[in-house]
């Protein structure tokens, strides 16, 4: 380009070719380099490859139209000198390419047939297309860029920008980060393919801004994982359950399905005992006749065990549970084929055998903002709605069988929602993350 006259290298400071290069209502001016030679461009930016410039001493121009109705066409910057090292290259490198001039060029390069960008990207197109036609060859495919409103999804942010200031604040553990909206985020995450794909199909594209709800991509996600992810029982907050009537050194290994979607997934073996974990929210001491969890001289059904009644409870100075009492009845069994088993009851709880429980890293991921369009706020910066409950680490109680769980491997916590393994597990401790909950609890809040 620059032997053909189309760009130059131009040596004024950067307040001197803001100043030349004029306004969106009056035309820019030629700069006084603009008419440098072939060759002492050719010369100058050679030096600037080569280091012998420091930074903002030249710079390399298109050379294209100062007196264009679109600024970005008032000869753009195409090269730098920067004296940084490369992630890659090092030091190898002392000019860098600036976005316009290596958008179009990498796509053709690699033969991108077409470029989707944000509608902010509209006024560079004309850019775009004029930069490809210095290079073009016509038996290769011709790059297009087509603009479209960018999927704005509630109460995150997807702008690189301010997911890198999330980064660098500390408000995230990194770029993977499962409350972060990139690639690598929603992997770790738990989110899966046919869930995002789903998503991407259900809205469609636009022209026009607007902001999609989180709901609606957690609905996708549910509906894809409720089909593929198989069921565990694990205790998020426990307390000890003792079935009084249960013999003390009496272990029984129950069958349990692995998914109630589809019967050809198969079983599993739980151990059940007379010491068992179950959630502290699932007892009350007394409550009203919409509570359909235990509670004192009322019965539920231990899911694929037995039918228990509710005794009472032991508590610690404080006035906290520490202990639940029931009695069982023997011939309730599930699956047993009893006429005990058979009985309805309005109520059945997930629980692991205390004595089998295998203590589980839980980390339990909620909205990254308290707002749903946390980066349109005039008067306030983004940052500012950060939620601080985003994310609470607890300990929880699994099912034996869990342990057989890889990196990766989603499942449904029964009654609690859905669990991705993350990959900071080890042969000691395994850690999973919340994908999401198995109903919107957000929607509530903000009615």
């Amino acid at each position: 380009m620059i032997k053909d006259g189309k760009a130059y290298v131009d040596s004024q400071s950067s307040e001197e070719m803001a100043a030349q290069k004029g306004t969106p209502t009056q035309p820019g001016v030629d700069g006084p380099y603009r008419n440098r030679s072939v060759e002492e461009n050719l010369a100058l930016f050679e030096g600037m490859k080569n280091g012998e410039y420091g930074e903002g001493e030249h710079i390399l121009r298109a050379k294209i139209d100062m007196q264009s109705n679109n600024m970005l066409m008032r000869d753009p910057i195409m090269y730098r000198v920067v004296d940084k090292a490369h992630h890659r290259t090092g030091t190898d490198w002392k000019i860098y390419p600036m976005y316009d001039w290596t958008h179009g060029e990498s796509d053709y390069l690699e033969q991108i047939s077409h470029s989707f960008c944000t509608l902010e990207f509209k006024p560079h197109r004309e850019l775009y297309d004029w930069f490809l036609d210095q290079v073009i060859d016509k038996d290769k495919i011709r790059p297009k860029q087509r603009e479209f409103a960018r999927r704005n999804v509630s109460h995150t942010v997807t702008s690189k920008r301010k997911l890198q200031k999330l980064v660098e604040a500390g408000v995230v553990n990194g770029w993977d980060d499962p409350r972060m909206t990139t690639i690598s985020g929603l992997r770790r995450r738990g989110y899966t393919p046919a869930s995002l794909k789903n998503f991407a199909e259900s809205i469609g594209i636009a022209k026009r801004d607007n902001l999609v709800d989180m709901n609606h991509l957690e609905f996708h996600l549910r509906d894809d994982l409720n089909k593929t992810a198989d069921r565990v029982m694990c205790v998020l907050d426990p307390v000890k359950l003792i079935i009084t009537n249960y013999p003390d050194d009496q272990v029984e290994i129950l069958q349990a399905e692995n998914s109630q979607e589809d019967e050809s997934r198969g079983f599993r073996e739980v151990p059940f005992s007379k010491e068992l974990y179950i959630e502290r929210e699932d007892y009350r001491e007394e409550a009203n006749k919409k509570f359909f969890r235990l509670k004192n001289g009322k019965e539920v059904r231990l899911k694929n065990g037995y039918i228990i009644k509710g005794e009472g409870c032991l508590k610690d100075a404080d006035g906290n549970i520490t202990e639940i009492y029931a009695t069982y009845d023997p011939d309730s069994k599930s699956g047993s084929g009893t006429e005990a088993s058979m009985r309805k009851v309005k109520g059945t709880l997930h629980w692991v055998s205390a004595a089998h429980a295998v203590p589980v890293e839980v980390r339990l991921y909620d909205r990254l903002f308290t707002v749903p369009s946390p980066d349109t706020d005039k008067e306030k910066d983004f940052m500012e709605f950060v939620n601080p409950n985003s994310l609470e680490v607890i300990t929880a109680m699994a099912e034996p069988a869990m342990k057989n769980l890889k990196v990766g491997d989603i499942v449904q916590f029964q009654r609690m929602g859905y669990f991705c393994v993350d990959p900071d597990t080890t042969e000691d401790q395994m850690v999973f993350n919340r994908t999401v909950t198995l109903r919107d609890t957000w929607a509530k809040l903000e009615d």
